[in-house]
């Protein structure tokens, strides 16, 4: 999973919860994240454009 933005990420779907590393070594857990949007972004070319289109603005988070 190439990224210039993101690390990594890991969906808890029982919990609703997407965790995302990113490249600063940041952490972030989105919550209440639907399993479609995760499906999505695991199926999109640019991880870190489907973030700020799809998760960032959009999800509460809590940083890790």
């Amino acid at each position: 999973m190439p990224s210039s933005v993101i690390r990594s990420f890991d969906y808890d779907a029982a919990a609703r919860r997407l965790d995302i590393e990113f490249v600063t070594g940041r952490r972030y857990s989105y919550h209440d994240v639907p399993a479609r949007i995760v499906a999505a972004m695991r199926a999109a070319r640019s991880k870190g454009r489907f973030f700020n289109a799809r998760i960032r603005d959009h999800f509460a988070f809590t940083r890790r």
